[in-house]
Order: structure tokens, then C-alpha cells, then sequence
């Protein structure tokens, strides 16, 4: 009878320790698809007013800032979700032409140029994701802003405007 019950806790330890197992595997997969899908998190810091030629606000968006080398390098690389109300500033410290590309970048983008006077000189709309393309200014700018594909023509925003930030 001992031998029967020291057999039957051995079995029922062996079916605890599997089942405990399998869980933490499942634990462990669903940790891991989360990271995956999604993607990069950023820190909305500031705002980016749109503006009519008349001064009027016609939308804004919040942004994440990058205002140094390695957050302009890095971009929307990797962020997997951006609300349609979000959107990234790059902050130069110089007018110049400017060159930006999609690389690393999954989702479409409408990118703005705005030179020092804040004026929007170059909008490229709905960007192909993952593109090696260089998308340029035309124009010295100081500032890009990126939103959502489509952002630009869902508020009407046109080369020649004015922003505020």
C-alpha cells in the first residue's frame, strides 16, 4: 500500500510540474507577441497646431519630440501604432534641405517640412512603408512634423501654411 501511494504522488507531482510548465510557455508567448505587435512606445510631449492663412487653428496633433541625432535616427522606426490625433516633431538646429526615409518605418506617414518661419514648404503624403526612397524638402526647413498617411488631406493641410508649436 506505501509503494502504491508513494507511485500515485510521484504521478500526480509529474502531472502538476507539466501543467505548470505548459502554462509558463503560454505565459512566456503571449509576453513575447505583446512586445512584438506593440512595437515602440513614445512619450507625447508637446503640441503642433495647424493653421490657416488667416491664423485660424484647423487641427493639432501631439507630438513626440526628437530633437537630438540618435532620436532624428531613430524616428517612427519600429512604433507599430500611432493615434491619429499623434505624431513626431524633428527639431534641426539649422535651415537647410532636408532628406527623410522610411527605413525600419512600418507604418505610412504624411511628412511636413516647415522651414524656420514655421511655413510648411514640402508635404509628402501617404510615405510607403520600409522605403529606402529619399523623400526631400525641395526647400530648407528646419522642422518635420509626422503624422498618420492621410492626415494632411483629411484636414486640408497644404504646402504654404503655417504651424505653432
Amino acid at each position: 500500500m506505501k509503494q502504491h501511494s508513494k507511485l500515485l504522488l510521484l504521478i500526480i507531482t509529474a502531472i502538476l510540474v507539466s501543467a505548470c510548465s505548459q502554462d509558463q510557455k503560454k505565459s512566456n508567448s503571449k509576453t513575447t507577441d505583446n512586445n512584438t505587435n506593440s512595437g515602440r512606445q513614445l512619450e507625447y510631449e508637446r503640441s503642433v497646431t495647424f493653421l490657416t492663412a488667416e491664423g485660424d487653428s484647423i487641427s493639432t496633433v501631439d507630438v513626440a519630440i526628437a530633437d537630438d541625432n540618435q532620436e532624428r535616427s531613430e524616428g517612427l522606426m519600429n512604433v507599430t501604432d500611432l493615434p491619429s490625433d499623434k505624431g513626431m516633431l524633428f527639431i534641426f538646429d539649422d535651415n537647410q534641405p532636408r532628406s527623410f526615409y522610411m527605413a525600419n518605418t512600418p507604418l505610412s506617414l504624411d511628412i511636413i517640412f516647415v522651414n524656420a518661419d514655421k511655413e510648411i514648404v514640402r508635404i509628402h503624403d501617404n510615405t510607403q512603408p520600409y522605403s529606402d526612397k529619399n523623400l526631400t524638402s525641395g526647400k530648407p526647413a528646419r522642422y518635420v512634423i509626422e503624422t498618420n498617411a492621410g492626415y494632411c488631406m483629411s484636414h486640408d493641410i497644404r504646402e504654404g501654411m503655417q504651424v505653432t508649436f
